[in-house]
């Protein structure tokens, strides 16, 4: 099930992945514990700031707690 914000789009992977970065688990623990490396959950992370029009990591989990999405 996606999430239609202000006609942005986020997967619930891409939730899971913003609410483990606000818990400060770190970027290759995320990948191991949903099975993908670090290089992709950074790559994912990517494509999630971009299509928020932010910039950072933080930014991105502010963005999501903020419209309580995590």
């Amino acid at each position: 099930m996606d999430v239609l914000t202000e006609d942005i789009e986020l997967s619930h992977a891409d939730l899971v992945l913003l609410a483990e970065l606000a818990r400060g688990v770190t970027v290759d623990r995320v990948g191991r514990r949903l099975d993908i490396s670090g290089r992709t959950v950074r790559r994912r992370l990517r494509g999630i700031c971009d299509r928020i029009g932010v910039a950072t990591a933080i930014e991105a989990v502010a963005w999501a707690a903020r419209r309580q999405l995590i």
